[in-house]
């Protein structure tokens, strides 16, 4: 019995050995099905195999796809025919397969061909394999088609490099920012007008490139920046105060545009520095000073060398007979009496002379050079206003207008209100000058018994109580150098226009000059 057990158990065994080595045999065909379909479905990649001699052995189907042959077609044919004519004859089939033998794999990029003979740049691994004796048994290569994804990288970098060539020429400092304002881009140009690296901006706020926009002196979001370059009418944006790396500010205008980028907004600002340009204003607006103070200069000689002929007779004339009748009083004698009388009358006559003199003079200043017209007056202000405030915020002086819509039309000579305006602006600029809050405000307001007053206002120092009861005299002037004719001048346009001008402590400090103007009826100026 014994052996016919031992010979159940050994079958036994055998059978269950048996069952065993099935079941691992389906679990390997079942892996490699697996394995076969997933590399069935790389549609994306070529995966094939080579024997030890670089001949081809498997070959999937996509492979196929990629390279165009079927697996009957290159099964057992040399891997060369994968290379470029070029590539076979400098040996490089043959080199991967070495280096893959020798590391165990090799990665890389390089052309290879279809079977329509096309080309396409490949980036492809090459894994050795060996048996348990060290025998090399073949390799394993996958590929997979990068031209297109390098196209589009170089057409990316041509791109940026073409970004870039045009940051580094445009004349204006261009800086290209995000919604939230962070530097995305620094041209050379903004490099060089700043003072600042694209290194050490990039990624920082917009808002350190500005020293002061509007009244608060904080610079404002880029949607701002870009309203006003849309809504102004010739799109050359706002005039503001640049700051440079060192801290110092200066003259700019900014322009900023809009673009779509991947669905989000970015924001291109232009700078332009007004240095220059201020400058040359400047000098222009000294010369047009220059040359009023000698037109007026001309016009003052003029009227003394008038005056020097005209009344030169009439009091030589008074003199002399005063100077007889001195005599002749002196002398005591009573039949000069008579002739003493005739004296006098003839020298008040030639003092009415010089009196009429005057008289006609006055009428000539007063009248004779002034044209009244119906004019509006916000326009006048407007225009007035442009040639006055040049440089006024580079000098950090912020202006407001309140203009009443019903202190309009007024009957004036333009041009002579118009440099009264320009006259009181100026003034109140320069008495802002060491100012710590420079605010100069104009307004208009309707007066009763049909007049229209204008305010210049400023928060300057204010004048003294001394001076400001001879302010408007000729010759009187609290600015070293001035001529003390400005304020005179302006008082005698005013009075010939009809109004009145004068000037009071402001609320909160400074000065406000009040003229007043005649009111015209609305239907003449339609």
């Amino acid at each position: 019995m014994l052996p016919l057990l031992e010979f159940g158990v050994a079958s036994g065994g055998v059978v269950a050995l048996s069952y065993l080595h099935s079941a691992r045999a389906d679990r390997e065909r079942e892996a490699a099905r697996e394995l076969n379909l997933l590399i069935e479905g790389a549609t994306g990649y070529a995966i094939y195999m080579y024997d030890a001699a670089g001949r081809v052995s498997v070959w999937n189907e996509g492979a196929r796809r990629l390279m165009g042959w079927s697996s009957a077609e290159v099964v057992a044919k040399h891997c060369s025919i994968f290379y470029t004519q070029m590539a076979v004859a400098e040996g490089l089939p043959e080199h991967h397969l070495r280096t893959a033998a020798t590391k165990g794999s090799l990665n890389g990029e390089d052309w290879h061909v279809r079977k329509d003979g096309s080309r396409f740049l490949a980036r492809f691994t090459i894994k050795a394999f060996y048996d348990n004796s060290g025998t090399l048994r073949g390799y394993g290569k996958l590929i997979r088609d990068i031209t297109q994804q390098r196209a589009e990288r170089f057409r990316a970098a041509a791109s940026e490099n073409h970004y870039r060539s045009i940051l580094a020429t445009v004349p204006d400092a261009m800086v290209v920012t995000n919604r939230a304002g962070n530097i995305l881009s620094f041209s050379a140009a903004a490099e060089r007008l700043f003072g600042l690296s694209e290194s050490e901006v990039v990624g920082t706020s917009f808002d350190r490139l500005i020293a002061s926009s509007g009244p608060q002196g904080r610079a404002a979001s880029v949607d701002h920046y870009l309203t006003v370059t849309r809504s102004s009418s010739d799109g050359v944006g706002c005039t503001l105060l640049g700051r440079r790396g060192d801290g110092s500010t200066f003259p700019l205008r900014l322009s900023v545009g809009q673009a779509i980028t991947e669905g989000k907004p970015i924001f291109t600002a232009f700078f332009r520095d007004l240095t220059e340009q201020r400058r040359t204003e400047e000098r222009l607006e000294e010369l047009r000073t220059s040359l009023v103070h000698a037109a007026r200069g001309s016009a003052m000689g003029t009227m003394a060398s008038t005056l020097g002929h005209e009344l030169n007779q009439p009091i030589t004339a008074v003199v002399n007979y005063m100077r007889g009748i001195r005599n002749l009083l002196r002398e005591g004698n009573e039949e000069d009496r008579d002739m003493i009388d005739d004296a006098l009358a003839d020298a008040m006559r030639e003092g009415l002379r010089a009196g009429e003199i005057l008289r006609h003079l006055h009428d000539f200043e007063s009248r004779g050079e002034m044209e009244f017209t119906v004019e509006a007056l916000p326009q006048l202000i407007e225009e007035a206003s442009q040639l006055a405030l040049i440089g006024a915020r580079e000098r950090g002086v912020w202006v407001t207008f309140d203009i009443d819509p019903s202190a309009t039309p007024v009957l004036v000579d333009r041009i002579q209100i118009q440099q009264v305006l320009i006259n009181l602006i100026r003034n109140a600029i320069e008495a802002m000058a060491e100012s710590p809050v420079r605010h100069l405000s104009v307004s208009t307001r309707v007066e009763e018994e049909g007049c229209v007053r204008a305010t210049v206002a400023d928060t300057g120092s204010g004048i003294a109580p001394e001076a400001a009861a001879k302010l408007f005299r000729a010759f009187n002037s609290t600015k070293s150098g001035g001529m003390g004719l400005g304020l005179s001048i302006c008082r005698t346009i005013v009075e010939a226009s009809g109004g009145k001008i004068w000037a009071e402590p402001r609320s909160g400090g400074g000065t406000a000059f009040h003229f007043t103007m005649v009111q015209a009826d609305q239907e003449l100026a339609e």
